[in-house]
């Protein structure tokens, strides 16, 4: 049977219980939600929907969001003035940054149509019969 918290705590010193609590406040503090981050930079939904150039709503719903693109990710938090890098722990191995990620954010690079030489699209009656048979 499980040992109730307060219980728990009583086995450390006042002392220590301070620095318990004082490490686990640290802690809490390293993690933030999308809406925690807008709200300690305080900046509103909003504003921050005129920066991303996405209705408020948008904002709202992102901020709920379990899963995202990082893609995303990265414009909001571009928007509210930070950066995102992405850290690899792996078993044996200090942690380290990903990197090759930016790219993620740069415009789609597009390819021309097929048949399009000055980059028009090409007509969509080439090549087809017309309805009279000709």
């Amino acid at each position: 049977m499980g040992v109730p918290f307060d219980k728990f705590m009583e086995r450390f010193s006042a002392e220590e219980r301070e620095q318990i609590e004082a490490h686990a406040q640290a802690l809490i503090a390293e993690e933030m939600s999308l809406r925690e981050l807008r709200k300690a930079l305080g900046k509103t939904q909003a504003q921050l929907a005129r920066k991303l150039k996405q209705p408020q709503a948008t904002v709202s719903r992102m901020e709920r969001q379990s899963d995202m693109l990082i893609s995303t990710l990265d414009r909001v938090v571009k928007a509210l003035g930070g950066r995102v890098r992405i850290i690899a722990e792996l078993p044996g191995r200090k942690p380290l940054f990903l990197t090759g990620l930016a790219e993620l954010t740069k415009p789609i690079q597009t390819t021309r149509r097929r048949g399009s030489r000055d980059g028009t699209r090409p007509s969509r009656a080439r090549g087809r019969a017309s309805a009279s048979g000709r």
